[in-house]
């Protein structure tokens, strides 16, 4: 894992391959960790780089505000640091949110988008709440709450029942996060944007990979995101969840790589 230092912390990356850029944008409470099959999988063809978002895995917490502009902001710096003018940019989950701030504040740096179960709109009224009141519970009771709250919808039932090591793994690293970086998660994404009726105007070619059996974010969803976009491709992968990219790592690496490459 290599590392980045600013005046705001220390981010952290895995990079592995050559060629075209892929930077992968993990989700909430997770880390750059849950990449490892890309890294593996994807770096015969690829530059593919995923990083710990402030605040996860083995990044530092700020004490700057956070919100979806300091976690594109950091993936510019990234980027900027490695050297990367444009980057195919895949974002699951919170990721793809931090991946629709991109494409609105810096379209000229993302040349190719991959959105994995995750949505376009704001969270309502009740949605905003449960952020709120977790958050407050993380920072008293500590990252474990936000582990046990997230373990339950994290993978399709015969995926817990072929492998519940995988899932018991990821709890352990979810708990072992760092209380104050979940938290300040938790409210920037309570408070992004609602970006439904701002979709077709992006005009960065784009896949949407959403999973049959994700108990996270509802199916519809990455239809919707699909429907709306410009130019964008669908792909629904059967028998897996939220982790889809664990999950059915095979099925995912397909998908990336024939997005890619007939772009």
């Amino acid at each position: 894992m290599t590392e980045l230092h600013s005046q705001s912390g220390t981010l952290f990356y895995e990079e592995s391959g050559s060629g075209r850029p892929l930077i992968l944008i993990h989700g909430f409470p997770l880390s750059g960790a849950i990449w490892s099959h890309q890294l593996a999988g994807l770096s015969g063809r690829f530059r593919v780089i995923a990083p710990d978002l402030r605040g996860f895995g083995r990044s530092t917490p700020s004490d700057l505000p956070y919100s979806m502009d300091l976690y594109a902001d950091d993936t510019i710096m990234l980027m900027d640091h490695l050297g990367i003018d444009k980057a195919a940019v895949c974002g699951m989950s919170m990721g793809g949110y931090v991946l629709l701030n991109l494409l609105e504040r810096y379209p000229e740096r993302v040349d190719a988008a991959c959105f994995m179960v995750t949505k376009a709109g704001a969270d309502d009224a009740e949605g905003r709440g449960r952020r709120t009141a977790l958050a407050e519970e993380v920072l008293k009771s500590g990252a474990g709450v936000a582990a046990d709250a997230f373990s339950r919808i994290l993978f399709a039932p015969a995926s817990l029942a072929k492998n519940p090591e995988m899932a018991a793994h990821l709890h352990g690293a979810m708990a072992e996060a760092a209380p104050a970086g979940l938290a300040s998660a938790l409210l920037a994404m309570r408070d992004r944007p609602d970006y439904t009726n701002k979709l077709g105007e992006f005009t960065v070619r784009s896949l949407v990979i959403g999973a049959e059996e994700d108990m996270s974010i509802a199916v519809e969803e990455s239809r919707k995101l699909a429907a709306g976009l410009r130019d964008a491709t669908l792909c629904m992968i059967p028998d897996a969840g939220h982790m889809v990219m664990m999950e059915q790592p095979e099925a995912v690496n397909l998908a990336l790589v024939q997005f890619l490459e007939r772009i």
